[in-house]
């Protein structure tokens, strides 16, 4: 249950994993502290989490940032309250979170939106899309892989996410203006968009977005209090979609 777990704990474990215990607050921490404490309710909770950056920190491999002892304590606490509904709304595919999540009773969301899996049920689409475009693409990403030391190609369901976190930062900053360029017309006149992370890019189908996932969840049931965290653009959409009144 919620009352299980302290509300410092919550802050410090989930809303900035970074944060630890004896560190001083800055104004905004203590203020959204503060503010969390006043308006969680006693109905029904829905907390959508996104997964690297605000769970975990970035790691050079992204398979290697798995979720830590604490975080996965506190995910614990949460989900096993039944008035909850805790959803990890992440870029990551669906395997990945199987492997870190799977025996929790959580709803991951996988690939922004794509894939979302309830408590002890299958994986499902949230919009039948094409993977068709993939094999004209890598080709490309491998170009740039190969010119540049430390980047590496992530293929996923859905989407192919090309990372540069262990590159040069110089050499990354040139070459990803190149290959944005390169992409931006290959992806003309598609169904494709372009997503640029945390030194990240992903190109994917266009029209379904974390957001979409979010809105089958509120189409499900009614909520008397919604908890969106994220760090990053890809986030927004997900910060839209609860109702203004909760």
């Amino acid at each position: 249950m919620l009352g299980a777990i302290s509300l410092e704990s919550l802050y410090y474990h989930i809303f900035d994993a970074r944060l630890r215990l004896g560190r001083e607050e800055n104004d905004f921490s203590r203020w959204l502290r503060g503010t969390v404490a006043g308006r969680i309710s006693p109905g029904r909770r829905l907390f959508l989490l996104d997964y690297d950056g605000t769970l975990v920190g970035f790691h050079e491999r992204p398979r290697l940032a798995s979720p830590t002892s604490e975080v996965l304590r506190v995910l614990e606490c949460l989900s096993g309250d039944r008035r909850n509904t805790v959803a990890i709304v992440s870029g990551r595919d669906r395997d990945t979170l199987g492997e870190f999540f799977g025996g929790l009773g959580l709803t991951p969301v996988a690939e922004h939106g794509v894939w979302l899996r309830d408590p002890g049920t299958e994986w499902r689409t949230t919009k039948k899309i094409s993977s068709s475009w993939k094999p004209d693409l890598l080709p490309i990403l491998q170009l740039y892989t190969d010119r540049l030391p430390g980047a590496l190609i992530e293929e996923k369901g859905a989407a192919i996410a090309w990372h540069y976190r262990k590159a040069d930062p110089e050499q990354a900053q040139v070459l990803v203006g190149e290959l944005m360029d390169h992409l931006t017309s290959f992806t003309a006149n598609t169904d494709l968009q372009i997503m640029q992370g945390n030194k990240v890019m992903e190109i994917r189908s266009a029209g379904v977005n974390k957001g979409t996932a979010v809105a089958a969840l509120l189409q499900r049931a009614m909520y008397d209090f919604i908890l969106p965290v994220g760090d990053d653009w890809t986030d927004e959409d997900v910060f839209q979609m609860p109702p203004p009144s909760v």
